[in-house]
């Protein structure tokens, strides 16, 4: 099995933040425990970090997570049980529950993690089915899957203000599909319990949000373990009415990235680091680490050829990209077999249950790896993240698997902080997105 190491030598601020972090695991786990009780917690999440050697931070946090099937098979069980206390909280009565996945029949990749999430949800004792909403679908399809039983995808039909598939009655509406085109009218006013909320997809949500709940989560974590909140968190900031096609809207965009580039050069100052600093460029909303760009100078943002214009014009499903987050670039000096490497933490309620390590060979180590080329290695992850070696030094894998999923919670926390301010958000806003 690959291990994971830091290839810099620029790693003492980081070791000692994992230092700090494991002798106030007590205070801790206490802190975390007040926090769940505050806060409603997301149904599941996942999490990409970015450990640099000198910072750890989240980079971005997905609240319709795609990769169970890429979680090491051991830790099954602890995703069953964790299922079972998600379900107890947010819908205890639930035994039926329709599962909708997005819009795919040909991500074999995609629909491998919905067969592993319908696994995970019928072993933690309820019964599940797949209703699509893909048009065209007006009869159950069969989608065989490599080494497994095939997925059934079976048409949602509506009654009234309850979905249905066939003669099965679902009593709650689990969502795997992050409406980035918006909230399709057969979502909306349903009797049924639905998780996470309309209001957590893309169609609403900012990227921006999220990163100003965290900066008041990491400030708060840092008073209690005694760090410098930059450890933890990037620098952003957001720019809105943004058009790279027509060049609208790129002044803000292009000062933005100056601004934060020389928040980060005064504290890399700060820690002696030598390291070049970088801006990470991206939608204010959506995935498949789509309308991202790396930038090292404001002017960069004017000299776009048509190509990178285009990239940075539309993402999934053709959403046109209006706000743009501006994020400081946090390198990650991970890697396997000389691959780049990033983590990535997946929690269902407020439980971490593994992760995997996103991998590309062609990727550096200041460019987004979620990108075409990428691949996992589901089993980098052989101890949980909840488990830890005193007797190791701080940068030990069960040692520093345990700091990931501490970071990885207060991006959890982040989210409940997140969802529960924009919880009144009226659904008018949910409209359909603007596509081309």
């Amino acid at each position: 099995m690959p291990v994971p190491h830091l290839t810099n030598t620029l790693n003492a601020p980081t070791f000692d933040l994992e230092k700090r972090i494991l002798t106030a695991k007590p205070t801790i786990e206490h802190w975390f425990r007040k926090q769940w009780q505050l806060h409603t917690v997301p149904f599941y999440c996942s999490v990409d970090l970015r450990n640099s050697g000198f910072k750890l931070a989240p980079v971005d946090t997905n609240l319709f997570p795609g990769g169970f099937n890429n979680l090491n098979p051991t830790f099954i069980p602890l995703c069953i049980q964790a299922m079972m206390n998600a379900v107890e909280k947010i819908c205890p009565d639930a035994h039926n529950v329709l599962l909708i996945p997005e819009n795919h029949t040909r991500n074999i990749f995609y629909l491998q993690n919905i067969a592993m999430l319908q696994s995970i949800m019928q072993q933690a004792g309820m019964n599940i089915r797949i209703g699509s909403l893909l048009p065209g679908i007006d009869h159950p399809v069969s989608v065989p899957l490599p080494g497994g039983e095939p997925l059934l995808l079976e048409p949602v039909q509506r009654k009234g203000n309850k979905l249905f598939v066939q003669d099965f009655d679902p009593c709650a509406i689990l969502l795997n599909n992050d409406l980035s085109s918006g909230v399709p009218e057969i979502l909306q006013n349903l009797d049924q319990t639905i998780i996470p909320p309309l209001h957590a997809g893309w169609a609403t949500r900012r990227k921006s949000w999220h990163f100003s709940a965290y900066d008041n989560v990491a400030q708060d974590f840092a008073e209690l373990i005694d760090i410098d909140p930059w450890l933890i968190n990037p620098y952003f900031t957001a720019c809105g009415k943004v058009d790279f096609q027509e060049k609208e809207g790129l002044d803000c965009v292009a000062a933005a990235v100056d601004e934060i580039l020389n928040q980060i050069r005064e504290k890399y100052t700060q820690y002696g680091i030598s390291e070049e600093p970088f801006v990470i460029v991206k939608a204010d909303s959506g995935t498949y680490g789509m309308g991202i760009m790396s930038i090292k100078d404001g002017t960069e943002v004017y000299k776009l050829n048509r190509k990178q214009r285009n990239k940075m014009t539309t993402i999934k499903e053709g959403l046109v990209v209006k706000n743009v987050l501006v994020q400081e670039g946090v390198h990650t000096f991970e890697n396997i077999h000389q691959a780049v490497a990033e983590p990535v933490i997946y929690m269902i309620d407020h439980h971490v249950v593994g992760g995997f390590y996103r991998v590309h060979t062609s990727r550096g180590v200041n460019e987004n790896l979620n990108a075409p080329g990428m691949h996992f290695v589901p089993l980098a992850f052989d101890t949980t993240c909840m488990q830890t070696d005193p007797s190791a030094p701080p940068d030990a894998i069960p040692n520093r698997f345990y700091t990931y999923g501490v970071i990885a919670r207060l991006a959890l926390l982040a989210s409940a902080i997140e969802l529960e301010r924009y919880i009144q958000t009226p659904l008018s806003t949910l409209a359909m997105a603007e596509t081309r």
